[in-house]
């Protein structure tokens, strides 16, 4: 801008001794438009201008105290502890523990199928085992009454008489009509199926924690009421009778069955 010179030292100081500053021209509507011009220009400029980035040592830092900060506040989760079943089965041992081993004078099982599964797959091997004993000896007890000419009397169906049935096992059944072959089948069937139904609804399952073995079939087991007034001893003494019984009724159906199928297989075994 313009200043007027500073007065000279040997002559005095007077206002309005120097001349005026020069008077600015008034500016003229193209000095407006150019202004405009250079304004808008400069405006669009600035618009696409890099904004400002934070230094990367800032970012850095930043995002390692959030991290640190997010493993104070975050509490570790608990492990789940493992879900184990909510019944308790008979142990191995306790079912392998019943009968005794007299004869053998310990468990005989030469394959080793007591060692196979868990607690329930003994419990389910000691279920079966008491009632294929129960059938084994129903069946010998049915094959050697044949043999031994016992008939019931009346008719076993229509123009069939009891009487009239052979002797051998395999002869009389081969005798039955169809019918009454899926009687007894369907029969025994329903026997099974009530026996799993009353197990899980009227007690403890077998595999479950309740006992293998215990027959569930309302009638099916002393309908006289004999064993009510036995001791527990007494009982575990005929549980244990029932299953060495059962295996040697195993044994001798199985051999029935052999000498009557293939003869002479069973030494001195007679016809049956």
């Amino acid at each position: 801008p313009w200043a007027p010179p500073p007065p000279p030292s040997d002559r005095p100081y007077f206002v309005g001794v120097y001349p005026t500053p020069p008077i600015l021209p008034h500016p003229t509507p193209t000095m407006k438009l150019s202004l405009a011009l250079l304004s808008a220009l400069a405006a669009s400029a600035s618009a696409f201008a890099p904004a400002a980035r934070p230094s990367a040592a800032f970012s850095r830092t930043a995002l390692f105290e959030e991290a640190e900060a997010a493993e104070e506040v975050a509490e570790p989760e608990p492990e789940p502890e493992p879900v184990g079943p909510a019944y308790t089965c008979m142990s191995r041992e306790a079912i392998l523990a019943s009968p005794n081993t007299l004869e053998f004078g310990s468990v005989w099982d030469p394959l080793g199928l007591a060692e196979l599964g868990g607690d329930e797959t003994i419990a389910w091997f000691r279920h079966s085992e008491v009632k294929h004993g129960r059938i084994a000896m129903a069946a010998f007890v049915g094959w050697w009454a044949v043999g031994a000419g016992l008939r019931l009397p009346g008719e076993l169906s229509y123009g069939l008489d009891f009487a009239s049935i052979p002797s051998k096992g395999l002869e009389a059944w081969d005798a039955v009509p169809g019918w009454g072959k899926a009687q007894m089948l369907l029969f025994a069937g329903l026997i099974e199926f009530h026996d799993e139904l009353f197990f899980s609804r009227r007690g403890t399952h077998y595999m479950r924690g309740g006992t293998p073995g215990k027959n569930m079939v309302p009638g099916l087991y002393d309908p006289l009421g004999l064993h009510k007034s036995k001791s527990e001893e007494a009982k575990a003494r005929g549980r244990d009778a029932e299953i060495k019984n059962g295996r040697l009724a195993m044994i001798g159906v199985a051999g029935l069955y052999a000498a009557a199928t293939i003869p002479g297989s069973v030494p001195l075994q007679p016809p049956c």
